[in-house]
């Protein structure tokens, strides 16, 4: 936002808000930094508070100054701009009247972000200009808002229920329909996909109704309902499942699907009677998940190389390892992604399809009625399929299959539980697989974790004795290297001198927003495939991938940690789970 100076320093100096000796010394200290104004640099040495330059700014640009920070925003006003694109380009609706909408803005000349929410809204902007404190407390109103307004829907509709009828089938059938528990499940479900949550529980307890969402890989307390509100909101849920209504003794899996503003949403549903009720958890799927990239996924560097490298083969292994939550099917389905083609035909067999894929041939197994992974996996052979994914390799027969059609002619995609890459070569000879077998064919395996990425950060430098500390759990010469070759920093920078990051903190905002991969991806060379000839151990497997350069997932980590992209903290956080 470009300011006349001279016009600055008059009006400041005429209105007493500073003197001109104050402002000639400013002047001459910045002349040496053309990085900072001197309106920055008297803000911060506190000569002046950021909230008066701000009304100076506004005056001399004629434009009206508003204190944000003070305001209560409707949620309807604040939600015409999503919060993602508030805190990119730090501006705020605070105000409509008619087809006008008022912006408070720390940059009037954004002009981008202005002509984005015009075509967004379809509205005359208004931009005023505020102070980036009163800002900060307008985007906190985004959660404070969010669990007002839903919270208070949902107890409004609760009273509404007809708790006489919530024990008898056939009168849960007809309330499960019914207008007050449709709008509470409906407002449920919106809030926590605005949220950004990956998953739902609804838990009974003996006093009340407990829903927590899992943001960023962790449970967060969201609302607390009445008792009574339990029976009715699992009923619902399960019409919208077509489950079972009268059957409170079994477990039920299930599946339904919602739109929201346009995005299709798939939310898979277990139902586990527990002493209290019935305990709901709701995994949400976005539809149409595809459209990442390896390197939004976290992947760089040489190792990102060995998975393009093996995508290329025609014939083989590629596998992806983790505990349940890991994102090893986001990975999967990102590399279908990259490999689905026209020239190739593409079949899967998945428990459950969790996202849907244009020219894939995605086949759900039924275990109930005999249609396993090896059993579905036996009858996509006979598909003539040129890449076979399947969802999970859970047995032996399912590996051996596996394992037998990409040796003959197919390239094969799956997912195993296991804690590291090295570990996944034992577990399969566990399962039964032979391990001459497995040197034919598998070609790279991917283990990985989710971190919570950095979103408001403020930089720091280890000393010497946390640099010591983090050199027992991790190579850093190695880290090091990969840092340099990657031209991130230059060679002889030492460890003292290499940034990491911490959170800011403010209010319910704990400086982390999304998630991305640490990942150690073991390429199976012909050192390491003589090891698996000699059936040696996990860890001589991954001593010998790392002197080929592998890093490990909480190498992988620091080295995310020194990009600023996650924390050692929450590096180690995750890999010690």
């Amino acid at each position: 936002m470009f300011i006349d100076e001279n016009k600055l320093k008059d009006f400041m100096i005429d209105s007493g808000i500073v003197t001109r000796d104050v402002w000639e010394d400013a002047y001459k200290k910045i002349s040496k930094d053309h990085k900072q104004t001197i309106g920055d640099y008297l803000v911060g040495e506190g000569v002046v508070s950021e909230d008066e330059l701000k009304r100076v700014q506004a005056y001399i640009l004629g434009i009206p100054f508003i204190d944000i920070g003070s305001q209560k925003i409707s949620f309807d006003v604040l939600n015409l701009i999503p919060e993602p694109i508030a805190r990119k380009n730090n501006i705020v609706a605070y105000n409509k009247e008619g087809n006008k909408l008022e912006v408070a803005m720390l940059d009037t000349d954004n002009l981008s972000a202005i002509e984005f929410i015009t075509k967004k809204t379809g509205l005359k902007i208004l931009p005023r200009l505020t102070s980036s404190e009163g800002l900060k407390k307008a985007i906190l109103q985004y959660q404070k808002s969010l669990k007002e307004d839903f919270g208070d829907i949902i107890k409004k509709e609760a009273s509404n229920l007809d708790q006489s009828k919530l024990q008898n089938v056939g009168d849960l059938q007809k309330i499960a329909t019914d207008l007050p528990v449709i709008k509470i499940v409906d407002t449920l479900l919106k809030h926590a996909i605005i949220q950004g949550a990956s998953d739902i529980h609804i838990e009974p307890n003996e006093a009340n109704v407990i829903v927590r969402y899992r943001v960023d890989g962790l449970l967060h307390d969201a609302m607390v309902l009445p008792k009574h509100s339990g029976p009715a909101i699992v009923a619902r849920i399960k019409v919208l499942s077509s489950l079972k209504i009268d059957e409170k003794r079994l477990p039920q899996d299930g599946r339904f699907k919602t739109e929201l503003e346009g995005e299709n949403v798939s939310f898979r549903v277990s139902i586990l009677p527990i002493s209290h009720g019935e305990k709901i958890v709701m995994r949400i799927l976005r539809e149409g998940g595809g459209g990442f990239t390896l390197e939004a996924l976290g992947f760089h560097g040489d190792g990102l190389e060995m998975v393009h490298s093996a995508l290329k083969q025609t014939t083989g292994m590629i596998l992806t390892t983790g505990p349940t939550g890991s994102g090893k099917t986001t990975t999967l389905y990102t590399l279908i992604d990259l490999l689905n083609t026209p020239d190739v035909n593409i079949s899967t067999i998945e428990d459950p399809i969790e996202y849907q894929m244009p020219r894939v041939n995605q086949t759900q197994v039924k275990p109930d009625i005999g249609f396993t992974f090896s059993s579905g996996l036996r009858a996509l052979v006979r598909q003539d399929p040129d890449i076979i994914m399947v969802g999970e390799i859970r047995d032996g027969e399912t590996a051996n299959l596996a394992i037998n059609a990409s040796l003959t002619g197919h390239l094969v995609l799956s997912t195993l539980h296991t804690n590291s890459a090295s570990g996944t070569i034992p577990r399969l000879i566990d399962m039964g697989s032979q391990s001459f077998l497995l040197v034919s064919t598998l070609k790279v395996i991917i283990a990985q974790r989710l971190v919570r990425k950095l979103d408001k950060k403020e930089k720091y430098f280890l000393k010497k004795i946390g640099i010591e500390q983090l050199n027992k759990i991790a190579n850093l010469d190695l880290i090091h290297r990969v840092l340099v070759d990657e031209k991130i920093i230059k060679p002889n920078v030492p460890w003292t001198e290499i940034p990491f990051y911490k959170p800011i903190v403010e209010g319910d905002d704990d400086g982390y927003s999304g998630r991305i991969g640490i990942q150690e991806i073991l390429r199976v060379s012909d050192s390491v495939k003589d090891l698996i000839l000699k059936n040696e151990s996990a860890e001589k497997i991954e001593k010998q991938a790392r002197a080929e350069g592998m890093l490990t997932m909480v190498e992988d980590g620091i080295y995310k940690s020194v990009l600023g992209v996650t924390t050692i903290e929450e590096v180690l956080r995750v890999v010690s789970e």
